[in-house]
């Protein structure tokens, strides 16, 4: 995390915002103590509707057994 004074930051401030932008977290201090800081926006997730899930898992194919049953069958028979 980088650390900018205020002063530096009212000068630098596009600069920043891309440092910002790609991903680089930005502290902004004033006299040496933290005031604000400068992050990449979080975006919010498209929420997924029952008939996309449905269409997604549609195509699926199941294992025949549990996944106990699998894993323990990987242990007996293979050296690790």
């Amino acid at each position: 995390m980088a650390a900018v004074s205020l002063a530096d930051a009212k000068a630098r401030l596009s600069e920043l915002v891309a440092r910002a932008e790609a991903g680089e977290t930005i502290e902004i201090t004033r006299r040496g103590k933290p005031v604000a800081r400068l992050v990449e926006p979080v975006t919010p997730k498209k929420p997924i509707t029952l008939e996309e899930l449905q269409a997604h898992t549609a195509g699926t194919t199941f294992q025949p057994q549990s996944a106990g049953e699998f894993v323990r069958w990987m242990r007996d028979s293979d050296r690790y």
